[in-house]
């Protein structure tokens, strides 16, 4: 799609996968570093009872993504820290159960949420070497579906 042909931006955007520990937190980072301060960006899981995965923590650093300090949240926590879910333009979600999830949760709301069917790269590979290109895999599927939608990066990657 070329950048003429793209959406524009959300104002906001919360992007939502199972533990908010590996898919969200990447498409998060990677949205911010692409996209700049042009949409406020958060993620969160429908659970949170894992930290950020080392795996995406590397992968994202290949690219010039910092997740380190990412902190794993639920849409309960979120909801509990203050932040509507009404106040999101769009919510992505990255897996089945946090799309459901989503749906459930906006029912009464007037909210756009897309589903991005985004492969779960944990547990996949048998090295390390492996399991690398099994997140880069999902990285480079975030990375696809954010330029297809609003077209390629506007800040230096």
């Amino acid at each position: 799609m070329s950048k003429s042909a793209s959406k524009p931006l959300p104002q906001s955007i919360l992007f939502c996968c199972d533990h908010n520990a590996v898919r969200s937190p990447m498409a998060e980072g990677i949205m911010k570093k692409f996209y700049g301060m042009e949409t406020y960006v958060q993620s969160v899981g429908v659970k949170n009872d894992l930290e950020i995965d080392g795996f995406a923590i590397a992968v994202c650093q290949e690219i010039g993504v910092e997740l380190s300090r990412h902190r794993s949240r639920s849409f309960d926590e979120m909801e509990e820290w203050g932040d509507d879910l009404s106040s999101f333009d769009l919510i992505v979600s990255l897996s089945p159960a946090s799309q459901r999830r989503a749906l459930e949760l906006t029912r009464v709301f007037h909210l756009t949420v897309d589903y991005w069917p985004i492969m779960d790269p944990t547990g996949l590979g048998e090295t390390r070497e492996t399991k690398l290109n099994a997140y880069r895999q999902t990285r480079d599927q975030i990375i696809a579906k954010l330029e297809q939608n609003w077209g390629p990066a506007r800040q230096p990657t």
